[in-house]
């Protein structure tokens, strides 16, 4: 059987970081730079009197943590559409920034509660409406955010794609910083999660007939 070089590619296919996508809620985040994880577990050997030597080992507790890394260009990720939309519950007493600072360059910025950023009036807890205490507002700092699941989607240009899928994204940290040295500037979030689907095949392109083929 004579073969192709296009048909010895699709035996062995990869994938690098320009063949993916990652995706959060039907959106792509458009400036993400980095994801990684890692996935550890205790195991905890199992001595026994006379014997230098482990017998066994007992398994505890699993967890799963990375790190995501986005480009700052003109916004925060937090200003980004899909992680607007993302709102948590926040009580009203809770101390923000104002919006209005964005044009104040004359002095130091001015902190609000969440309550004086939408009605001017200072907040005072109402025992009578527990409800009236809180707010279903977006978030202003990314451990605010609910959880979420991503979706990495990878093509490349013989038509051959995978995906994997993290579950439960809760994130941890961010860090940042910007020197005269500094090309870009980026955001740097710990997180953890709740499972991991690793990669598998999706499908492939078949550039002869011109049709999509699921795995």
């Amino acid at each position: 059987m004579n073969s192709t070089s296009l048909d010895l590619s699709k035996k062995f296919t990869s994938f690098s970081g320009a063949d993916i996508r990652v995706v959060t809620g039907g959106q792509t985040i458009g400036t993400l730079q980095a994801l990684s994880y890692a996935i550890q577990r205790e195991k905890a050997p199992i001595y026994v009197m006379g014997h230098p030597d482990p017998k066994s080992f007992s398994r505890g507790k699993r967890g799963i943590a990375g790190i995501l890394i986005t480009l700052m260009l003109d916004q925060h990720i937090l200003n980004q559409e899909v992680f607007r939309e993302n709102k948590f519950i926040a009580d009203k007493d809770e101390i923000l920034s104002r919006p209005g600072d964005l044009e104040n360059t004359s002095n130091s910025a001015d902190l609000t509660s969440l309550n004086e950023a939408e009605t001017g009036n200072e907040f005072v807890f109402d025992s009578q409406n527990i409800s009236g205490n809180y707010e279903y507002y977006s978030a202003w700092y990314v451990d605010q955010i609910p959880p979420f699941d991503v979706i990495v989607i990878g093509a490349n240009e013989y038509g051959n794609a995978a995906t994997m899928r993290i579950y439960g994204i809760e994130i941890l940290n961010e860090g940042s910083g910007f020197s005269v040295d500094d090309m870009v500037i980026d955001n740097q979030m710990t997180y953890v999660c709740r499972t991991i689907l690793p990669w598998q095949r999706l499908g492939q392109w078949d550039m002869k007939l011109g049709q999509w083929h699921s795995a």
